[in-house]
């Protein structure tokens, strides 16, 4: 017989260990009662008592939840027009165009912030919650695009030849045939759009104003004066939304599967 080779599972521990650690390590020292990550004097919750009394951080997860969501929701229906537009493109066009939106994939953080910096100035637009939410928009197309295209090149284009001939008209075949089937891959641009959208630090950070901030900034701000025990609260309660979602996006996801592979044509 042959032997069980077990350094597969043993990689993938050590590997799991490396990524998880840190946060469970942050997660531990939230209920520390010492104040500080040095040493674990006791258990407490106060470091929970004080994030929720604290309703200057509160409003602003408030504001990078809502900011993620709405710039999320924008960059998803402009990605999935785009990306269907992108695909009645000739052959050269079509790659030049893909290429352009893969380059704003993996052009630096810094080099984008400081261009929309440099835009917004030059219109003479206020730093602020818009200026933030159209960075946010920007960025977060490319990301919508890059997930809806593969489904759209796979697609069986003869269905909607076949809902043509059975008379339905542009709307409905878009309603009825191309967007149930495009809708695993809107479902998953929208998630990491708004993961993006949500964890952003550099973009924000250079066109942000003084009436508006999101999360990662004020963590930095905070962290320059030195991490409290309120800030390990705050990521230990995001951590945990973070896993509600990942859960609820598992069961969309395979929801809108089994539905976009059968359209209704009648």
């Amino acid at each position: 017989m042959e032997k069980k080779r077990p350094l597969g599972k043993i990689y993938l521990a050590i590997v799991m260990i490396i990524l998880y650690a840190p946060i469970f390590f942050l997660i531990f020292y939230s209920f520390n009662a010492g104040g500080d990550m040095s040493k674990f004097t006791g258990f407490t919750w106060d470091n929970y008592s004080e994030l929720f009394a604290d309703s200057r951080l509160i409003l602003i997860v408030v504001q990078t939840f809502f900011l993620a969501f709405l710039s999320s929701l924008i960059a998803t229906f402009i990605g999935t027009i785009g990306a269907m537009f992108i695909e009645t493109v000739k052959n050269k066009g079509r790659d030049t165009i893909i290429g352009l939106n893969n380059v704003l994939m993996v052009s630096p953080d810094v080099v984008i912030g400081a261009s929309f910096l440099i835009l917004f100035t030059f219109l003479g637009m206020q730093l602020g919650f818009f200026s933030v939410l159209l960075s946010h928009i920007a960025f977060s197309i490319p990301i919508v695009v890059l997930m809806i295209i593969p489904l759209y090149q796979e697609m069986d284009k003869s269905l909607i030849d076949a809902a043509s001939d059975l008379g339905a008209n542009r709307f409905q075949i878009l309603k009825e045939v191309i967007l149930p089937y495009l809708t695993p891959g809107i479902i998953a641009g929208f998630f990491m759009a708004f993961t993006y959208s949500l964890d952003d630090f550099a973009v924000t950070f250079f066109v942000t104003g003084n009436d508006f901030t999101t999360l990662s900034v004020e963590i930095y701000s905070r962290a320059r004066e030195g991490i409290s025990l309120e800030i390990n609260a705050l990521s230990t309660v995001v951590f945990l939304f973070s896993i509600l979602l990942v859960v609820g996006y598992y069961f969309i996801m395979k929801d809108s599967e089994t539905a976009g592979k059968t359209p209704n044509l009648t």
